[in-house]
């Protein structure tokens, strides 16, 4: 069963909002088969912590409009990792540096990778870590 099309509608919004603040190498992957708690994990990055919590506020205010509320947020004090499950969406916001230290991409590299549209996909100054 692929993720639904609420938790892709859902994805998307928070990628174009993680875009628009800069964030970057924004990912979206289907973890649907895999986990029974949610369907999207959508990661991103930003360039420092300041910027981190920026896109995570900008991430909860457009979903907010859709009628989605965070379950669970985690991490957003210290702005190096922050994660908001959003139920049917997790969204997982790490400094650059803490991207390339836990590589969520490789560990869930069985996972499907949602096309995103290019204002979606956040800048790319981040691919050669």
């Amino acid at each position: 069963m692929a993720a639904t099309e609420r938790a892709i509608e859902l994805a998307l919004a928070a990628a174009r909002a993680a875009s628009d603040i800069k964030a970057e190498e924004i990912i979206a992957l289907d973890v649907s088969e895999q986990l029974v708690l949610t369907d999207v994990f959508l990661i991103a990055s930003g360039t420092n912590e300041r910027q981190v919590g920026a896109i995570v506020d900008a991430v909860e205010e457009a979903l907010y409009k859709l009628g989605a509320k965070p379950i669970r947020r985690e991490g957003k004090a210290a702005g190096r990792w922050v994660l908001v499950d959003f139920g049917d969406v997790v969204v997982h916001v790490q400094h650059a540096e803490d991207r390339v230290y836990y590589a969520l991409e490789r560990l869930w590299k069985d996972c499907p990778v949602i096309d995103l549209p290019a204002d979606a996909r956040g800048t790319d100054e981040g691919a050669d870590a």
